[in-house]
């Protein structure tokens, strides 16, 4: 048979393959045992990466019966290893399987430098741009962090507010008292025509039980735009914030593995999450006074109240 006919006949076989059948240059993707709202997540990502490769990923659910002998050894056809989560991080980290590592669905900590992936932090510079284009008035964008714990969520919020020509007022705290004590230092010089509040992710300083709600209603009674990296603080009454959108999420990690199999140069650290959707507080929208037209209502994927 020529080469040309030889050709001809894989090109066919291909296309009676169903399409997203695994083969032996799949990816795998490495990730928690979860049910419920967890379980479509890991559902969103498995789809993206499928539909970046055009194969149907090798998912793998750890628990904490998991054969890592086992896993090691389905390993080794695939082209490269995607683990979602910490825990399938610590977990991959002692297979020693030789695949070209991409990581997602963790926040920065102290390893991340020798990382190569994507983070759950949200990109400030996709925070800030939209902050600008609803109220481009604003000049300034107050925070209040934990030093630890926020570091590296500041670095790259002190430049994005560079970038985009906004000042940046940044307080730490390292507990509750002394997040209270910031924020009223804070909102004592804030001016709601040019100033904004954010709200990072930082458990100290944006405590839901006591700090939240006051912020809220110093933020209201004081007519102050607060946005956040949370989409739960969007439905508590804060302007507007920003959530994964786990498709494109997939789409992303799924790129960043195949640069990396195919030898081409990946920045390492883990890099700020852009795959995002937003959501807008319409009640208090109308509260600031903001009149949003047709195409600034087209950027945001939810609205709360829900219509």
């Amino acid at each position: 048979m020529s080469p040309a006919a030889v050709f001809r006949l894989l090109t066919f076989v291909l296309l009676l393959m169903p399409p997203g059948q695994p083969h032996a240059q799949a990816l795998a993707v490495l990730h928690p045992e979860l049910n419920g709202a967890y379980r479509n997540v890991v559902n969103d990502v498995l789809q993206g990466v499928e539909e970046q490769s055009h194969v149907r990923p090798r998912a793998y659910a750890i628990a904490t019966s998991t054969d890592t002998a086992e896993l090691r050894n389905n390993l080794r056809t695939s082209k490269a290893l995607i683990v979602l989560g910490r825990q399938s991080l610590k977990l991959a980290s002692t297979l020693d399987s030789g695949l070209p590592l991409v990581v997602g669905g963790v926040y920065p900590g102290n390893d991340s430098e020798q990382l190569a992936g994507i983070s759950m932090m949200p990109d400030p510079a996709l925070l800030f741009g939209m902050l600008k284009n609803l109220l481009p008035a604003v000049k300034r964008v107050m925070v209040v962090y934990h030093p630890q714990a926020s570091e590296s969520q500041i670095r790259l919020a002190r430049e994005a507010a560079r970038a985009q020509g906004l000042d940046f007022s940044a307080l730490e705290a390292s507990d509750l008292v002394g997040a209270a004590h910031a924020y009223e230092a804070l909102l004592s010089t804030a001016d709601g025509r040019r100033d904004a509040l954010w709200l990072p992710q930082d458990a100290t300083t944006v405590e839901e039980s006591t700090i939240l709600p006051m912020l809220l209603k110093e933020s209201w009674s004081r007519n102050l735009p607060v946005f956040s990296s949370s989409v739960l603080h969007v439905k508590k009454g804060v302007l507007f914030g920003m959530y994964p959108n786990h498709v494109q999420l997939g789409h992303d990690l799924a790129q960043l593995a195949s640069s990396l199999q195919n030898g081409e140069p990946v920045k390492r650290g883990l890099l700020p999450l852009r795959a995002l959707n937003s959501a807008l507080n319409s009640r208090t929208a109308s509260h600031l006074g903001l009149q949003l037209g047709p195409v600034q209502l087209r950027q945001f994927d939810a609205f709360f109240p829900e219509l």
